[in-house]
C-alpha cells in the first residue's frame, strides 16, 4: 500500500478507489445512470504486456465518496489488460475500450449499464496497430475516438495517429489515418477530444517532451485535422482529459503534472483558445502528493462529469505499490472564476 500524503486544494476532496499491495494503475472513469463506474488495471510492475496484469471495475453511487465490490473487466492468463478510453453510447450506457497485449494483440470494446456486467461489442485488430485507443464522443451521430501508435521514444517505430468512427453504436469501427511518419517529438499521444457543435471537434493532447500538449482542432466533423502546440508546458509526459460545458462554451483540461506529483486543471472559453492555443490560462493546483512520487508511477488523469461536479480519477504512488484514486471538484465555482478572455502579458 502506497503510503503518500495527498494535500487537496480548491475545495477538492480525494477518495481512495483501489489501494492494496501490487501496481495498481491507469483508470478511466465514466458515468452511467447517475453511478461512477472506475475501471483500472491491477498488476505486479509498471508493465502491460505480463499474464498477470488484468482489468478490473468498481462503482459509486454516492460521487465517488465510497466504492462497491470489485468487478472483473477482463484477466486472460496470456494478455496483459489495460483500460485505455471511456465514453457513453445514445442509451447512456458506459462504454470502456480495453488494450489486450501479448501473443495476439487487440482492442476490445465493453458496453455497460451498472459498471458489474460488462458487454463485449467489439473486438478489434486495426492496421496501423494502436498503441491505445482513446475516449469515446458523439460527432454528427456518430462514435469518435483518437488512436496513436507509438513506443514512447523509439525513433525508429510507426509514429502514427488518426481516428476509429462507429455507426453503429460501436459494434463496427473504421480506421482513419491522419499522420504517420513522425518524431516522436512531432507525434500528439493519448489525445482527449469532444464534439463542440457545427462541424468543430476539439482535442488536447500529450507531448512526449517539454514544448507543450498539442492541440488538435477540425472544423469538418474530423475529416481534416489542424494540430498545433499549446503554451501548456508543465506536462511532459502527462496525459490530458477535457470536460466541456457546451452551455458556457466552458473547456476543463485535466492533467497530473509528473515530477511535481501535482493534479492540475486548466479552465479556458473555447472561443478564445480554438484558433488560439497559446491562450490557455495559469492552472490550479487540484491535488499535490507528499512527497512527490517518482515520475512514471503517478498520473493518467481521467475526467467525467457529474451532475455539477467533475471526477478525476488518476493513480500514484511508489514502485512496485501504486493505487487508484479520484478528485471530486465543484465545477460550478470554477467556472464562476474562470478567465473568460485572455489578455496579453505588459
Amino acid at each position: 500500500m502506497q503510503t503518500l500524503m495527498l494535500l487537496a486544494a480548491v475545495a477538492a476532496s480525494v477518495f481512495v478507489v483501489e489501494n492494496p499491495k501490487g501496481y495498481n494503475s491507469w483508470p478511466m472513469i465514466g458515468e452511467t445512470g447517475g453511478t461512477l463506474v472506475c475501471t483500472y488495471s491491477k498488476g505486479l510492475k509498471h508493465s502491460i504486456g505480463d499474464g498477470e496484469r488484468g482489468a478490473y471495475a468498481r462503482t459509486s453511487s454516492d460521487g465517488g465518496r465510497t466504492w462497491g465490490e470489485e468487478a472483473c473487466l477482463a484477466n486472460a492468463p496470456d494478455l496483459g489488460e489495460v483500460p485505455i478510453g471511456k465514453g457513453k453510447d445514445a442509451t447512456g450506457a458506459a462504454l470502456f475500450w480495453n488494450r489486450c497485449c501479448g501473443s495476439k494483440p487487440h482492442h476490445d470494446l465493453y458496453r455497460t449499464t451498472d459498471g458489474k456486467a460488462f458487454e463485449l461489442l467489439a473486438s478489434l485488430k486495426l492496421d496501423p496497430h494502436p498503441t491505445q485507443i482513446t475516449d469515446i464522443f458523439e460527432v454528427d451521430g456518430k462514435l469518435m475516438s483518437f488512436w496513436f501508435r507509438c513506443s514512447y521514444g523509439d525513433k525508429n517505430g510507426l509514429n502514427a495517429w488518426g481516428t476509429v468512427v462507429s455507426k453503429d453504436g460501436g459494434r463496427t469501427w473504421r480506421q482513419v489515418l491522419v499522420e504517420s511518419g513522425l518524431t516522436p517529438a512531432e507525434l500528439p499521444t493519448e489525445q482527449a477530444g469532444f464534439y463542440a457543435g457545427n462541424g468543430r471537434v476539439f482535442a488536447i493532447a500529450r507531448t512526449e517532451g517539454d514544448k507543450g500538449q498539442f492541440q488538435l482542432t477540425s472544423l469538418d466533423s474530423g475529416k481534416t485535422w489542424k494540430k498545433t502546440r499549446t503554451n501548456i508546458k508543465d506536462v511532459c509526459c502527462s496525459t490530458p482529459s477535457l470536460v466541456y460545458d457546451a452551455e458556457t462554451d466552458t473547456i476543463y483540461n485535466y492533467y497530473y503534472q509528473r515530477g511535481a506529483g501535482k493534479l492540475k486543471r486548466r479552465i479556458a472559453v473555447l472561443s478564445d483558445v480554438f484558433d488560439h492555443p497559446t491562450r490557455w490560462p495559469e492552472p490550479d493546483v487540484l491535488v499535490t502528493d507528499t512527497p512527490a512520487p517518482p515520475a512514471f508511477d503517478c498520473g493518467n488523469a481521467n475526467a467525467v462529469r457529474l451532475g455539477d461536479k467533475h471526477v478525476i480519477s488518476y493513480y500514484t504512488g511508489k514502485y512496485p505499490d501504486t493505487g487508484v484514486f479520484v478528485c471530486v471538484v465543484d465545477a460550478g465555482k470554477a467556472r464562476d472564476k474562470r478567465q473568460v478572455s485572455w489578455k496579453p502579458k505588459k
